[in-house]
């Protein structure tokens, strides 16, 4: 479990294909690697993968086609940049919102407004019936990052990013037409499912 408080940034070194998985190979700092271990799940831009090895600052993971596909993992490329973070602990500060790292959407930024240090994402989720489970104000987990929903049309929303998510994360990088990995919160999604069975229950 993740709380979408980024911990480093890390770069694709190599990306490979073998025996039906996807090998992915992410450098990062030594601070962020420091005591972390074969097994151990971290979150990359949201999504929940397990360390298979370790070699100085390189974290490898394996991908399976399933997650390829599900995830913007199959647009990313070498030298790009991802969010990472760690699994949280017992006595961790609980920043963020609960993230699972089990990616619900692939969404299109759409639009950015740029400010003097800061901006304001307007994204597009690929599936419409993803705009149930966001609401004004609600939490949302794009690329790992935790954030507060601003603004809702049919099928899309915005997200505001202050200096400090934009000094720490890859969201500086973000441009238009770029796509990002979207979890919605786990605690409206159940609420918002279990109404819905009980109305169609009752009908």
């Amino acid at each position: 479990m993740f709380t979408g408080i980024i911990q480093s940034i890390g770069q694709i070194k190599k990306i490979s294909f073998k025996k039906g998985k996807y090998c992915i190979y992410i450098k990062t700092n030594k601070n962020f690697i420091k005591n972390l271990k074969i097994g151990e799940s971290i979150s990359n831009n949201g999504c929940c993968l397990t360390i298979v090895n370790i070699y100085k600052n390189i974290l490898l993971f394996n991908i399976t086609i399933h997650t390829m596909n599900n995830t913007t993992f199959k647009k990313l490329k070498t030298n790009d940049y991802i969010n990472l973070e760690k699994p949280i602990k017992n006595n961790d500060f609980f920043g963020g919102h609960i993230v699972l790292g089990h990616i619900t959407d692939i969404a299109i930024i759409t639009n950015i407004k740029n400010y003097n240090f800061s901006k304001i994402l307007w994204i597009k989720p690929n599936s419409i019936l993803q705009m149930n489970y966001i609401p004004i104000k609600g939490s949302i987990c794009v690329d790992g990052v935790s954030l507060t929903i601003d603004k809702i049309f049919q099928d899309k929303f915005s997200v505001n990013l202050i200096p400090e998510t934009l000094l720490k994360t890859t969201f500086s990088k973000k441009k238009i037409y770029n796509y990002v990995n979207i979890e919605t919160d786990i605690y409206t999604r159940n609420i918002i499912q279990t109404v819905e069975r009980l109305y169609n229950k009752n009908i």
